[in-house]
């Protein structure tokens, strides 16, 4: 049995049936349409992208003997030879077994004969990085002044380690990793025509296992169709891999985004009984975070995903600054997971790091109260001591004992009477200890100065020069929409607020606890004796309040 693996059998033999380096192969067609050809080409890229196959097409294509559309024909004698590889005006080296300058020079000695067979004597040297720097200057005089009869095709994954001589005398064309929808959809051609049975989630597993690669991709196929017995699978080439499908990582993220602690324990234990490597579920959920954060910022970029009904989905549960934040965890994590008595343990431990870490206006997803008659007045207790001014020297994201009230809880839970906080600056800085807000909206929110706040409209005076965005406004709406339990029109009055800003008492709050610092260390004692008997002084600016 000869049978020809599916990287070999599917090799393009002409520049239409390339796939993802349009860019390259529109240069060479017009190239070849203006008999504008240069004598030296080098294409760089990662492995698999197709580097040597377009080399071998442009070497089919100026010696081709009726070009079809600037494109080989595929059916005069040069093709035919070249396919079958005995066409000897092709000279194909691999620079990485022949390195040596005698090799070279060897190989350079007949290029000043005439071509037997086709129009130009093609010289395709690949990895021509490997060469020795004896063998780049044996080349260099003839790759800049070569016969009119020979053309020179370099191939290499390293261009970097090519000396700029040989590189400012070649052609250069970079070509491109491949994305995962142009790996998985040439799959699916190729085996809509073997004949063969897939289902398209396994595709899209064997797709960005390629890493960018074609040839990756259809060794994986090839192994993923050995495995199924004739069928591609997703249950098959999860277990080939070694990787849980996306649905379980999507389920994971879902119990995430609502703050469901059990259900995402569940999903872990699921998981963990297929024996995955967790490594691996963790990179898979780098890579979701990162889209749904392009997604949330260039919503046109869904067009372009693969899953793009899982991404859309959570990009609507989860806030950018809480997919920026799970990143970070989760990329910071990866080297828990060696140091973890456990890979689970490890895995387990960084999901719930995300939920334990996230902001605090967030969390009322995850509260899930049981209230009794009894309970009220306590949760009552609750709110009313978590409306309390904070200290300069705290957290603002520390202060969140409250207890959000959303709206499916019961309606014996009332929420804060918050008409009975009004037109103090006082009670805006408790208001907004109470929603717990980070980031731009606190910063937001503590320039602002309370007008007033009933049950339908909170009026804020914000000073003309700040400058405020869409985001943090609708972000703030929210977050008073939460702690009132009820939809709220929120309305900004641009003028000069007339008592202090939350941000003033901040900043008033810590020069007092300074002066109050430096006060205390002038007092001391210690420091004065230290001073008579020593003359001893006190470093400008090392004195912090505790």
């Amino acid at each position: 049995m000869n049978y020809q693996v599916l990287a070999r059998k599917w090799r393009p033999h002409n520049f239409t049936e390339v796939v993802g380096q349009e860019h390259v192969v529109k240069s060479l067609m017009n190239a070849l349409q203006h008999d504008r050809l240069h004598h030296a080409y080098l294409f760089t890229g990662t492995r698999g992208v197709g580097k040597t196959t377009i080399a071998r097409i442009l070497a089919k294509a100026i010696n081709c003997e009726n070009l079809q559309d600037f494109n080989p024909c595929g059916e005069c004698s040069v093709c035919h030879a070249l396919d079958e590889g005995r066409f000897l005006d092709l000279i194909e080296v691999d620079a990485a077994s022949r390195t040596k300058v005698e090799d070279t020079r060897d190989l350079l000695d007949n290029a000043q004969y005439a071509p037997n067979h086709g129009k130009y004597k093609v010289y395709l040297i690949d990895e021509v990085h490997m060469l020795s720097g004896h063998s780049f200057n044996a080349l260099l005089k003839t790759l800049e002044e070569p016969p009119a009869h020979v053309k020179f095709l370099l191939a290499t994954t390293d261009p970097h380690k090519i000396p700029v001589t040989v590189l400012s005398r070649c052609l250069q064309f970079n070509l491109k990793r491949l994305l995962p929808a142009q790996i998985a959809t040439q799959m699916a051609f190729i085996l809509q025509h073997e004949q063969l049975e897939f289902e398209e989630p396994a595709l899209k597993l064997l797709a960005r296992a390629a890493d960018g690669s074609m040839r990756d991709g259809l060794s994986l196929l090839d192994q993923a169709i050995v495995f199924g017995n004739g069928k591609v699978t997703s249950d098959a080439v999860s277990n080939m891999l070694g990787t849980v499908a996306q649905q379980p990582v999507e389920d994971i993220l879902t119990a995430l985004a609502a703050g469901d602690a059990s259900t995402m324990l569940d999903k872990i234990n699921e998981i963990a009984n297929l024996t995955p490597d967790f490594a691996d579920v963790l990179q898979q959920m780098l890579q979701v975070f990162h889209r749904i954060a392009l997604v949330q910022q260039i919503p046109s970029a869904i067009a372009q995903d693969f899953d793009a009904e899982m991404i859309a989905t959570l990009a609507a549960k989860l806030l950018p600054e809480d997919v920026q934040l799970y990143y970070q965890i989760g990329l910071l994590g990866q080297k828990d997971l060696a140091l973890a008595p456990d890979p689970r343990i490890g895995f387990e431990m960084v999901m719930l790091r995300m939920l334990t870490f996230r902001p605090a206006a967030n969390r009322s997803n995850s509260i899930k109260p049981a209230p009794s008659q009894h309970a009220i007045p306590q949760a009552h207790a609750i709110q009313q001591k978590s409306v309390q001014p904070i200290a300069a020297s705290e957290p603002v994201a520390a202060v969140s004992p409250i207890v959000p009230v959303a709206h499916h809880q019961s309606p014996d839970i009332r929420p804060v009477q918050t008409d009975r906080l009004q037109s103090t600056s006082n009670d805006w800085a408790s208001i907004i200890a109470a929603m717990g807000i980070t980031a731009r909206t606190l910063e937001l929110a503590n320039n602002c100065a309370l007008e007033s706040i009933d049950d339908n409209t909170c009026t804020l005076i914000l000073d003309p020069a700040y400058m405020r965005t869409t985001r943090s406004e609708e972000a703030l709406k929210r977050a008073l929409e939460a702690y009132q339990g009820k939809p709220l029109k929120l309305i900004f009055k641009a003028n000069k607020p007339t008592v202090d800003t939350p941000a003033v008492q901040l900043v008033k709050q810590r020069e007092d606890r300074q002066q109050a610092a430096v006060d205390a260390i002038a007092s001391d004692e210690n420091i004065q004796t230290l001073k008579e008997h020593f003359d001893a002084r006190v470093m400008p600016g090392s004195i912090e309040p505790v």
